[in-house]
């Protein structure tokens, strides 16, 4: 199971994924998975768990992230740590979008 080798981002299609979201998924094997997320302002990723870690990389837009017990506002240029199996959620404050990698893929999102 892999992508493509290059995935050109004027060809990937954006897929829903909540209300006021989207992701493109930009490339993965069995071990890890890039995915890009679009956020509406206001949109929320409900708290959840999973049991990839994963790391996020905001480009542009503001969000409100929860971690476990620890809640904090990021912004383009942070950078967040998931582990697995903990519970976590975000907020989006202003329209934004985001890098999300997961190890390994989340098999979730490519059905």
């Amino acid at each position: 199971m892999q992508s493509e080798t290059f995935l050109i981002s004027d060809k990937v299609k954006w897929k829903p994924a909540g209300e006021g979201m989207q992701r493109m998924i930009l490339g993965y094997d069995d071990r890890i998975m890039m995915v890009k997320m679009h956020f509406d302002a206001k949109a929320e990723g409900s708290m959840h768990t999973h049991p990839h870690s994963q790391c996020t990389y905001i480009i542009r837009g503001k969000f409100v992230f929860t971690i476990g017990d620890e809640t904090k506002t990021v912004s383009a240029g942070d950078a967040l740590y998931m582990p697995p199996d903990v519970l976590h959620g975000v907020t989006c404050i202003e329209e934004g979008e985001l890098i999300d990698v997961f190890s390994p893929t989340r098999e979730d999102f490519l059905q």
